[in-house]
């Protein structure tokens, strides 16, 4: 399947970061004002938020509802409006909903005007920097980001947005270095899952799946368990382990009814299961909870994989013609597969050129190449995509078939059959040609390359023959040389 899931998961808990530095226990009740009573849906929110955790959705829509309501009052309030953009843009990157961010940056905006970032508003640059992460503008997140660590380097939640943002611009060691900051300045659930995202990136598989069991363990609210579990069964799926996978999402399924990631992974798991009723089942649920643009693909290839061309063509335009975020990737493979191989290319540069130069658009870049035609120029890409340390099966294969075009035969088998060693099921569709690629290989030929092939000795001379010719030459001379033949 044609997406990295992690990193969704993952952006999620960076913009719950953001929430927890602007958030406040804003209800009064809570404060010294007679016996404790059990908080409201705003106020778990807001105390989720302080943990650095998820809140539930239902608590951070009466937490937005709450901040609304007072800002009526109190439009003057800076902080509350830096905690209603946080609490927006959280909102939209946990269920899919672009409207938010528009929402987002407005009362950002306002808190900046409110109280300028001159006068030590830390919150709404906060805020400024996971929306620009979570709209996919890298730069700007970066940006943002470091101007907050400069005016306040103890400031935990400001590494999230780095870290994200580093991660988008393919800088994977100055994410190394911003996610090893977050563990000296924080604890919890939060920062094992950053570092489960960066031992996954340098393909430390074993590593990643420990960060990732500490982050269950550490997690303190249904959401951020549910998050958590959902991380441990993407790390399974893309090792090919798709039973404990689909172990895993149900994990947070039981937590989390409608969990969008998890019923987006356990679809696909069970899909590689040949569970394909219920694969399209989730995948279903999956859409209506969160529509992503990733999504989408994956369920439109596994309904024409499955021969039903005419659902898959319906998901093919919805994407096509539908307003996303960070769809870059995903619109580039669609139209490299099932479209405009040339188109791909021209946004995928695009892309390129605006400084977004992670594995996912290395790879889309280099197999949008291919498919136009140009697997010369395709394969610097591929080889950029797979040499940075994540094991992706998608980017395997997509190596070996460019190599193959190249009539590099011996890397080509190489990586193909890579491909399949790390998740024999990764793609519906592109999975099986994988297979048929290393068959048509063939088995490598136990004959060396010409290059590598040893030099002939010369044949010796005969020791009675040389004896013979010295003596000859004794007594006549050397013998003279044979004239040229016609």
């Amino acid at each position: 399947m044609k997406t990295q899931n992690v990193s969704r998961t993952v952006l999620a808990a960076g913009v719950g970061a953001v929430l927890a530095a602007t958030a406040l226990l804003y209800v009064p009740e809570l404060v010294g004002q007679g016996p404790p009573r059990p908080p409201g849906p705003a106020e778990r929110a807001a105390i989720a938020a302080h943990a650095g955790a998820q809140a539930a959705l239902p608590d951070l829509a009466a937490l937005i509802t709450d901040r609304e309501t007072w800002l009526r009052a109190h439009p003057d309030d800076d902080a509350s409006w830096a905690a209603l953009g946080a609490a927006y843009t959280e909102r939209g990157t946990r269920i899919g909903d672009v409207r938010d961010y528009p929402r987002a940056e407005r009362a950002l905006k306002r808190s900046l005007a409110e109280r300028p970032a001159a006068r030590g508003n830390v919150d709404a640059q906060l805020g400024l920097g996971a929306l620009a992460g979570a709209r996919g503008d890298w730069r700007s997140a970066k940006e943002w980001g470091e101007r907050v660590r400069k005016a306040a380097p103890r400031r935990w939640p400001a590494y999230p947005v780095l870290i994200d943002a580093y991660n988008g611009l393919g800088d994977y060691e100055a994410a190394g270095k911003a996610t090893e900051k977050l563990g000296e300045l924080h604890a919890g659930a939060v920062v094992r899952a950053r570092a489960a995202q960066t031992y996954r990136n340098r393909g430390w598989r074993e590593d990643a799946d420990a960060a990732a069991l500490d982050a269950v363990a550490l997690a303190e609210t249904d959401a951020e368990k549910a998050a958590s579990h959902a991380r441990l069964g993407d790390l399974a799926w893309e090792r090919g382990e798709a039973a404990e996978a689909v172990a895993s999402y149900g994990a947070a399924l039981r937590l989390v009814r409608d969990h969008g990631p998890s019923l987006a992974g356990r679809a696909r798991a069970l899909a590689a299961l040949d569970r394909p009723d219920e694969a399209l089942r989730d995948w279903r649920a999956a859409l209506a909870r969160l529509p992503l643009p990733e999504y989408v693909l994956e369920a439109g290839e596994l309904y024409e994989a499955m021969g039903l061309d005419g659902d898959a063509r319906a998901l093919y335009e919805r994407l096509r013609t539908g307003t996303w975020v960070r769809a870059e990737v995903a619109l580039g493979l669609l139209d490299a597969d099932h479209g405009d191989p040339a188109a791909a290319v021209t946004r995928l540069r695009a892309e390129w050129a605006r400084g977004h130069r992670s594995v996912a658009v290395a790879d889309a870049l280099g197999w949008a190449l291919y498919r136009a035609g140009q697997p010369k120029q395709a394969l610097e890409f591929a080889k950029r995509a797979t040499d940075e340390g994540l094991r992706s099966a998608l980017f395997a294969y997509h190596r070996g078939e460019i190599e193959r075009a190249l009539e590099l035969h011996g890397p080509a088998r190489r990586h193909l059959a890579e491909a399949l060693r790390i998740n024999p099921r990764f793609s519906p569709l592109l999975a099986p040609k994988a297979a048929e690629a290393v068959a048509a290989l063939g088995e490598p030929s136990d004959e060396l390359p010409r290059e590598l092939r040893p030099e002939k000795p010369e044949k010796a001379e005969n020791p009675e023959r040389k004896a013979e010719k010295a003596e000859a030459e004794k007594v006549s001379g050397p013998a003279a040389p044979e004239p040229p033949r016609a």
